[in-house]
């Protein structure tokens, strides 16, 4: 199943396994950060055939007309399609594809398509954030065997990796601003397409992104981020609870969740929130750590840097979170409509995490393909024990330029033995998210998940 990557230089190899490992760079590295590198550690130079360009900054600032808590409008009206890959011709194009979108491509040939688009380079985060990874680049260390993290914070800890599992953590820590709450359905659509909306109210406190956030306190503390989750529909789900505690250094202190359920109407433990636990209200086609495209403790795998990739990713899908658009027009049997979607050639790092010998997962090796402007995990494949593809998560990414911040607004992850998909992320029809609202520790405790779930 495997194919040849394409390498856009030599590959980088690096098995994570002492227990106490430097990560820093020299003054030297750390200075190429805002100059031949973007801020987060991105090549700023196009590529050869200039299908990629610069980057110039991203978006800086909303287009005109934008209201905070609009959908946020397409900020490249004008630009036109290109050209579309699908199952008739998705062999030319291999050496951009990843070996899952080949798949997709075979299980679907008539109505999967990718429209390929100019590519734009729309990443940005705010200047402490840039200023903070600086500083990162020359102090942050792994610890626990790649387990966790010290002497960092705010900005990207490894914006010059050497290993696999700091791009791993670079994805989970990547600026998303300090406080959110958002308001998303999900949705598992049969083969024939019948679907059920399930809502989310989701409230996250990002402790390592707080602008006075220390990197002693964090140590610490041990305390990266809060996130708290209530299902708000249908009716028989509503109230249902969890709230998850995730640790810097997860040896240390593994990841602390609760739940609670409105049938017994009590808070109880919930250790098992993690890893290849089922994913809440998923239907079977998600795990724990699929959510956000993965989270959580990397000491499961063996992570390894494969280097750096051109592919054809989903980026700049303003119309696939359009207002205008209906949960209807998205959800389509088989696989999300393809006609609302836009992929774009961009630069990203492939790492490649096989499953430890002494630990159990469903999926026995996976590969992310992570954008180099952003650090967001862009597709995901995920292989069974067979090493044959089990699953395909695709992020559908915008720039949330109010903040600004990339992030997807929808995770679309394929399953291959079932033929049906899970969309989760949808907000066309939801409460735009809201950043930088007013949220203390008070609201992060068992006895808050207790009141959440009654109300």
């Amino acid at each position: 199943m495997m194919k040849k990557i394409n390498l856009v230089f030599a590959a980088l190899t690096l098995t994570i396994g002492a227990s106490h490992i430097q990560a820093k760079v020299s003054e030297e590295e750390a200075a190429k950060l805002g100059n031949e590198l973007t801020p987060l550690g991105g090549d700023k130079s196009g590529n050869a055939d200039g299908s990629i360009p610069p980057w110039t900054g991203g978006i800086t600032s909303p287009p005109g007309g934008y209201q905070p808590g609009d959908n946020h409008p397409n900020p490249y009206p004008d630009d036109k399609l290109l050209f579309e890959i699908t199952g008739a011709n998705y062999k030319e194009y291999t050496d951009f594809l990843s070996d899952g979108q080949q798949v997709l491509f075979e299980t679907y040939p008539d109505t999967y398509k990718l429209p390929i688009y100019p590519s734009r380079r729309s990443a940005s985060s705010p200047q402490f954030v840039y200023d903070a990874t600086k500083k990162n680049a020359l102090s942050a260390e792994l610890v626990q065997g790649g387990n966790g993290i010290k002497n960092a914070i705010i900005g990207i800890p490894f914006p010059i990796p050497t290993s696999g599992v700091e791009v791993i953590w670079n994805h989970i820590l990547r600026y998303r601003g300090e406080t959110i709450k958002r308001f998303a359905g999900q949705a598992s659509p049969t083969a024939s397409g019948d679907y059920n909306i399930i809502g989310f109210e989701d409230v996250l406190l990002v402790k390592y992104s707080a602008k006075e956030a220390t990197a002693d306190q964090l140590f610490e503390e041990n305390i990266l981020m809060k996130f708290k989750q209530k299902i708000t529909s249908p009716a028989r789900l509503a109230g249902t609870a969890l709230l998850v505690h995730e640790t810097m250094d997860q040896v240390r202190d593994p990841r602390q969740a609760w739940t609670y359920n409105t049938g017994q109407r009590r808070v109880r433990r919930a250790p098992n929130i993690a890893y290849d636990a089922p994913g809440t209200a998923a239907d079977g086609l998600r795990t724990t750590d699929d959510f956000d495209m993965f989270n959580g403790a990397p000491d499961r795998y063996n992570w390894e840097l494969k280097g750096k990739k051109e592919m054809y990713v989903a980026y700049n899908n303003y119309q696939l979170h359009s207002s205008s658009v209906k949960y209807a027009d998205i959800l389509k049997p088989r696989h999300i409509n393809p006609d609302l979607t836009r992929f774009e050639k961009h630069r990203v790092w492939v790492v490649e995490a096989t499953l430890k010998d002494e630990f159990r997962h469903i999926y026995h090796k996976r590969i992310f393909y992570i954008d180099e402007d952003s650090w967001q995990v862009q597709l995901a494949d995920m292989y069974d024990s067979r090493n044959e593809i089990y699953r395909v998560a695709i992020a559908y990414g915008i720039n949330y330029y109010e903040v600004p911040a990339q992030w997807s607004t929808l995770d679309v992850l394929h399953d291959l033995n079932s033929r049906r998909y899970l969309a989760l992320g949808l907000d066309n029809q939801e409460n735009m998210y809201q950043f930088g609202i007013e949220l203390d520790d008070r609201e992060f405790t068992p006895q808050a998940l207790r009141r959440e779930g009654k109300r």
